[in-house]
């Protein structure tokens, strides 16, 4: 007998609508527990992750002003260039375990096992625990968050409260009670202080969903959604009050901004900077494209970020990341809103299909558009959209199974999952060659089989081979991103096929910037390790960003100082998307009487300053901050800490970042602060790495 779907009452809690199942729970807990169990996996293979924000993470593990601000340093010269919500729990961690990989990374798995549940109970609530426990299996499974809740980038607590946020107002919409509006707006005010604008993407979702099945009058539905306004303002305002209203003097600098302030570089560098390529301070620096310009153009043309159009998503940087099933979310999102079609306005079931689809189709435009810097681990705060989409559609086309136009819907979902799969499979011939043959031949009989009325027993047959259809492609790039050390600034999980970021060995991967030219080798398209002019990049482009300060390219896997390709990757000084790997020799330097100064060391650029910083455990004052391209300090400042004997060393890291024209207004001065240094101390090389003793002429 096939199952029908009864709308529940408003009155009625969505979750008590379903029979209890007694093999729930224990699925559920096989879920959590495998998820944290795999997600522990290799763990300690990325080593500090993200060094920039590792390094703040031991600034506010030393400093409780360093925890309220998101210092870098525990000196308080400057801040990381987001707020410090997602650093506070790593920075409990280090203080209860000490400074290590695992204290770092372990909380960002356990907001993973946090985010399974709360998508489990969300989805379940008006679907049903099968419903559920898909949409918890399929976050869980897809490769960027099996990537970024294994690191330490901000991204794990914001998608965690994005959750929640969706979570409260599924509550809200089952009640119609305030008290759930208001603890929506709680978690998007936290989310926030975690990064900012970004959270702001799922709002429009939320207050949509809540503005048509609310349970109250319009009138009343308008006033509690301006109570959730009022509860995210209140969550967020807090803090930026506090920094705006502290003294300049007494704070660290606000990093990202080039005028010290918090509401710069929220609709800035982290705001509508995003939007429209405008962002001062940031890798390409101001407004338009070109040098000075946020969207900076790889060698040939294009954008250092990939093109913006719909098909974003799709592209090789972003594809194996989270594209697997995007195809079949949207396809439920529409056939959920036509099963639904009639049911009344507050119906929950309904209201879930608008809070995800809006979630999905809002975020998925909004990266697939923007012209500033976009990442392709961005891609994210997509997972818990098309993981309960995809819950959800699965459920409902499986009960309405007997309808032929939903036959038919499963079987368009099922085709496209299969040749998106292929499409994503088939950009590395030494990937798992056999595996998209094999979810080739089993996609297209699954297809088939999905279109074909069948007994109960056919069909899970056919369910199950849409499962492996579905989830093949991602949990084999899960498995390579936990088995695959990841450190750096831009992340990305599977086998380069076109991303730009750091992989294992110091390898610099890179995405096409157009016809003839694009960024960095790293891999190829067939795995094999290139040269640092790229080779041949996917379709045929060839290209390669410059690696030192004369347009040298250096060959992937190495680093080097000025003149060798530091300026992107580093090495043992360090350079702008890795920390540096200095010696014991260096490290014995920087200890030796370190405590006797308030800086033992100083660097151009936050990843510069973060591997020594996090070696020596002191702290390391960042010139500029992450780009190096911030107005701080001045050079008047940076002499008058060296008169005062506050800093000990001055690292020569060949950036070379402090150019007008590589980061807006603040670049000069950094440039002026390293010209000054060369021109009246004496340089020592140690190891790799460039020193001058600002204690002695």
């Amino acid at each position: 007998m096939t199952a029908t779907l009864t709308p529940p009452t408003a009155a009625t809690p969505q979750s008590r609508a379903e029979p209890e199942n007694r093999w729930e729970y224990p699925a559920l807990a096989v879920l959590l527990i495998g998820t944290g169990i795999a997600y522990l996996i290799n763990l300690s293979a990325n080593g500090w992750a993200n060094a920039f924000y590792s390094a703040a993470v031991q600034a506010g593990s030393q400093s409780w002003k360093a925890f309220f601000f998101g210092s870098s340093d525990a000196a308080n010269s400057i801040t990381v260039d987001k707020p410090p919500a997602s650093l506070w729990l790593m920075e409990l961690s280090v203080r209860v375990f000490g400074l290590n990989s695992w204290s770092i990374l372990v909380p960002e798995v356990l907001l993973a096992v946090a985010s399974v549940a709360l998508v489990w109970a969300t989805a379940r609530r008006p679907f049903g625990p099968a419903a559920g426990l898909i949409a918890g299996l399929v976050l869980a499974a897809t490769p960027v968050a099996a990537l970024m809740f294994r690191f330490n980038n901000p991204d794990a607590l914001l998608v965690f409260l994005m959750i929640a946020a969706a979570w409260a107002m599924t509550r809200a919409v089952e009640d119609g009670r305030t008290r759930w509006l208001v603890l929506t707006g709680v978690f998007i005010g936290f989310g926030f202080l975690t990064k900012q604008l970004q959270v702001l993407l799922v709002v429009p979702a939320l207050a949509l969903t809540y503005l048509i099945a609310g349970p109250p009058k319009l009138g009343k539905r308008i006033l509690q959604l301006l109570a959730a306004g009022a509860a995210m303002l209140v969550a967020a305002g807090w803090w930026l009050l506090t920094v705006e209203l502290w003294p300049e003097s007494s704070r660290p600098w606000i990093g990202g901004s080039q005028h010290n302030s918090i509401l710069e570089l929220t609709l800035g560098y982290n705001g509508l900077g995003r939007l429209n390529g405008n962002e001062r301070g940031s890798v390409g620096g101001g407004p338009g494209g070109g040098p000075g310009g946020g969207d900076m153009p790889a060698p040939g043309g294009g954008s250092m970020w990939g093109n913006a159009g719909i098909t974003r998503m799709f592209e090789p940087a972003q594809g194996g990341q989270i594209a697997w099933l995007i195809p079949a979310a949207l396809v439920a999102l529409v056939a959920g809103i036509l099963l639904r079609g009639k049911a009344a306005r507050t119906d929950g079931r309904r209201a879930s299909l608008i809070l995800w689809g809006g979630w999905l189709l809002v975020t998925g435009l909004t990266f697939s558009f923007m012209a500033g810097i976009f990442h392709q681990y961005y891609t994210v705060a997509l997972a818990p959209a098309v993981a309960a989409l995809v819950g959800i559609g699965a459920i409902m086309l499986w009960r309405e199974r007997h309808r032929l136009w939903v036959r038919l819907l499963s079987a368009l979902a099922v085709g496209l999952t299969t040749a998106t799969s292929w499409m994503l499979l088939s950009r590395s011939t030494s990937f798992v060659p056999w595996l998209r043959w094999a979810v080739l031949v089993v996609g297209v009989i699954a297809t088939i089989a999905v279109l074909l009325p069948a007994p109960r027993k056919l069909a899970l047959m056919s369910a199950l081979s849409v499962a492996f259809v579905g989830l093949a492609g991602p949990v084999a790039y899960s498995a390579d991103a936990i088995a695959t050390p990841h450190e750096g600034g831009i992340p990305s999980a599977g086998p380069n096929v076109g991303m730009f970021g750091h992989r294992p060995g110091g390898e610099f991967g890179g995405a096409p910037g157009g016809p003839g030219g694009g960024m960095p080798g790293g891999r190829n398209t067939d795995g094999r390790t290139t040269n640092g002019d790229g080779g041949q990049g996917t379709n045929g482009e060839q290209g390669a960003l410059p690696g030192g300060p004369n347009g040298t390219r250096v060959p992937a896997g190495q680093g080097g100082s000025e003149g060798q390709g530091g300026s992107m990757m580093g090495g043992p000084a360090g350079g702008l998307l890795g920390a540096g790997k200095p010696s014991d020799r260096v490290i014995d330097l920087l200890e030796t009487n370190g405590t006797n100064y308030t800086w033992v060391a100083a660097a151009v650029g936050s990843n510069s300053a973060a591997g020594f910083q996090l070696a020596a455990e002191l702290p390391v004052m960042p010139i500029g901050g992450f780009n190096g391209s911030d107005p701080s300090p001045t050079l008047d400042q940076f002499e008058q800490y060296v008169a005062d004997g506050k800093i000990h060393y001055f690292i020569g890291s060949g950036n070379n970042r402090g150019d007008e024209d590589r980061g807006g207004p603040g670049g000069g001065k950094s440039s002026e602060i390293s010209k000054w240094v060369q021109e009246h101390y004496t340089a020592t090389e140690v190891d790799g790495v460039t020193l001058y003793d600002l204690t002695t002429h």
